[in-house]
């Protein structure tokens, strides 16, 4: 049930398959960023980063990374020919104003209303804390990239999140190394497994109730 490698760059590849040409598109800090590293040669995307890019590329080649050019995580990107640079107050401007078509972050907890809790959890220091609730309200699309479960085990999609909620019904689409599950209004639909993991598997380790898509589709 761990996260490996093999793990994150599956669900990253999972999510590039959301993201279509013409999109302003968000990447959370962690597995969103490597979002980038999948979306196909030539589709015309504009990656946005909070610490003020807009026209970001994916992880530049060992060696030839530059030390002043980084995304909101601190990690070394790359950018595409007519990348613009500005402060970060106007990278927020622009996430406030709808700008931004979708954004990918990661969660703590996910509810099956669609609930997100990302920023905090209470006596701990959350890393990188810092735009999650300005685009969870205001994107116009919200995937959320996580474990399935937390490191004790338990569901990180839960009927009622636990902990302070970063923005109430605002995700869209959850990924995970086991499943893809489409937020509704009746509910989460579960729409994709990935192999080996089974649909009982999924439900067992969801405490969310789950409604099957018909048909639902196994990923290799």
């Amino acid at each position: 049930m761990g996260m490996g490698k093999e793990s994150r760059d599956r669900i990253a590849k999972r999510a590039a398959q959301e993201v279509r040409g013409g999109m302003v598109v968000n990447l959370g800090i962690g597995i969103p960023t490597q979002v980038a590293d999948y979306v196909p040669l030539g589709l015309q995307v504009v990656f946005h980063a909070e610490n003020g890019i807009l026209g970001a590329g994916g992880a530049p080649e060992p060696g030839s990374e530059d030390a002043f050019l980084c995304n909101a995580g601190g990690y070394p990107v790359t950018v595409v020919e007519g990348a613009s640079y500005c402060d970060s107050a106007i990278a927020f401007a622009m996430i406030r104003r709808g700008r931004v078509d979708l954004t990918i972050l990661g969660a703590l907890e996910v509810s099956e209303r669609g609930d997100l809790a990302n920023w905090i959890v209470p006596g701990k220091r959350v890393a990188g804390i810092g735009g999650a609730m300005e685009l969870a309200q205001k994107a116009r699309k919200v995937i959320v990239l996580m474990n399935h479960v937390n490191k004790l085990g338990a569901s990180k999609i839960r009927k009622a999140c636990e902990l302070p909620l970063t923005a109430p019904r605002c995700a869209d689409l959850i990924i995970t190394e086991m499943a893809v599950i489409e937020v509704t209004e009746e509910g989460l639909l579960l729409r994709e497994v990935m192999l080996p993991y089974t649909v009982e598997e999924v439900i067992r380790h969801t405490e969310a109730e789950l409604r099957l898509a018909d048909p639902i589709l196994f990923i290799p």
